[in-house]
């Protein structure tokens, strides 16, 4: 990978999803926060920015084409994101709330900091559900729009809400806020690291917690570096033609 300090670490990611191991395991920001220099990623991080370009140029080079999400079609990035990552969310968030409920109400008085990862997950689920359905119902089906109108060589028919950037804005906005609990959520877990002699559902909640993050961190890499770009790009091709 040819390495550039002018290249931001949201544009690394997108060209490789390997480098963003890298940047998770240094503690920088690949998704909300990426839209910056990994010069500045560095100095905001305090990292040395020759250990991480040095670990960046050695990534390995060879993506799967199943994970080159760049390459992909907007239409089918959608569903790959509703398949994957909303289903993932679903899925996940009752099990969370009973381990949150149950570890904050058992070792709350021990552990204070549990009360309040309880508190703030159960805040993160119920903003992530209406976000989601937000992109489903409005954006999701906007774009989908746009590619068939490409497709069929359509004219473009401007949507109630303006212009695609309006509804991404909001969307990127609600991403910032749930990076920034689910951040504030590790910080208060030790990154999740449980106390010794934890019980094993205490375990499992902070296991779970880790694993809810990571996709996250994915899951908005995918809208705010590739999903909406390349509609805003889109869209602006639309209303020129």
């Amino acid at each position: 990978m040819v390495v550039s300090r002018e290249k931001t670490v949201a544009a690394y990611v997108t060209e490789n999803i390997k480098t963003a191991h890298i940047f998770k395991k240094h503690g920088i920001d690949f998704c909300c926060g990426g839209a910056i220099t990994v010069e500045k990623a560095c100095k905001k991080n305090n990292v040395d920015q020759a250990i991480l370009e040095k670990e960046l140029s050695e990534v390995d080079k060879v993506v799967d084409k199943l994970q080159d999400f760049d390459s992909w079609s907007l239409d089918f990035l959608i569903v790959y994101i509703e398949n994957l990552h909303h289903t993932y969310v679903r899925e996940s968030l009752p099990l969370l709330s009973q381990y949150a409920n149950k570890v904050a109400k058992v070792h709350g008085h021990h552990y204070e900091e549990v009360v309040i990862v309880n508190k703030l997950f159960h805040e993160v689920a119920n903003e992530l559900i209406s976000h989601m359905q937000k992109e489903e119902q409005i954006l999701f089906p906007f774009i989908n729009q746009l590619v068939d109108a490409k497709k069929k060589k359509e004219v473009y028919k401007r949507p109630p809400f303006g212009t695609v950037n309006n509804p991404i804005k909001m969307m990127e906005h609600e991403h910032e806020n749930a990076g920034g609990v689910l951040k504030e959520i590790a910080r208060l877990t030790n990154n999740y690291t449980p106390p010794e002699g934890a019980c094993n559902t205490f375990k499992a909640l902070y296991a779970k917690l880790e694993e809810f993050e990571q996709d996250l961190h994915q899951h908005i890499h995918l809208e705010n570096n590739i999903l909406h770009p390349k509609a805003i790009k889109l869209e602006k091709e639309l209303t020129a033609s």
